[in-house]
């Protein structure tokens, strides 16, 4: 599950770490990324990697209006065979840049506990996406994309049962590439590794979107992530 992340990182690193050519001077810090945001992501544009910005929140390119309600979740188990998304997870796939992603776990009293999960190393990574190009009968073009989910790992199953799927560096040029074999892609679709993240406790004021600084990833006084409850939950629906 994917319903909120986190992308500061300085645009100089995420131009070494992603290798997109851009001319971008710079990428305003955003602590509380959520669904219908302009994100940006790369993908391929002539064989080259290139940063974009898309709405997050896919409209398939046969919904016929604006009243179609945006999907910000694609579950990698049906995604080569659902409607809504395997014409672009077949020809358009993205990396989705964060340093981190939000997960809430219920509490046995008071307000779901926030965490942000992030790469031990501290490093930015990506969130494995697709994107569609939708055009409405007026003519109004949007490029949107949905952000992969699968099982989660032993160290997020105590606040949900899924996450994204996080690809490896190594495995950018196979999951971009349009041309490559479905057999490829399936097996980029899993957890991720167990020593990979962690789990911080933050503030409840990132439940307010509107709410966009640092102090929302500063760690607070919590406890570390409790067994999985009876009923697993978060802020967002997933698909």
């Amino acid at each position: 599950m994917c319903g909120r992340y986190s992308l500061s990182s300085p645009i100089d690193d995420l131009r070494l770490y992603f290798e997109f050519e851009d001319s971008l001077p710079n990428l305003a810090p955003s602590y509380n990324v959520a669904p219908s945001h302009a994100v940006p992501v790369v993908r391929l544009d002539t064989g080259v990697r290139v940063l974009a910005f898309v709405r997050w929140g896919l409209t398939p390119q046969w919904a016929k209006g604006p009243d179609f309600k945006p999907l910000i979740n694609a579950r990698s188990e049906t995604v080569n065979v659902k409607a809504s998304f395997r014409g672009a997870y077949r020809h358009r796939r993205c990396l989705v840049p964060a340093d981190g992603f939000y997960e809430w776990q219920k509490r046995d009293q008071g307000p779901k506990q926030p965490f942000h999960i992030t790469q031990r190393s501290g490093a930015p990574f990506a969130m494995a996406g697709i994107w569609e190009d939708w055009m409405g009968s007026d003519g109004t073009e949007i490029d949107c994309m949905a952000i992969l989910t699968t099982s989660a790992n032993a160290t997020l199953k105590p606040l949900h049962h899924r996450m994204p799927v996080i690809l490896s560096p190594d495995d950018y040029d196979t999951w971009l590439d349009s041309s490559s074999e479905p057999r490829l892609l399936e097996k980029l679709l899993i957890p991720a590794k167990e020593d990979v993240l962690m789990a911080t406790p933050v503030s409840t004021r990132v439940n307010a979107v509107v709410n966009d600084d640092a102090d929302l990833i500063k760690p607070v006084q919590g406890d570390s992530p409790l067994p999985p409850k009876p009923s697993q939950g978060s802020l967002f629906d997933d698909e």
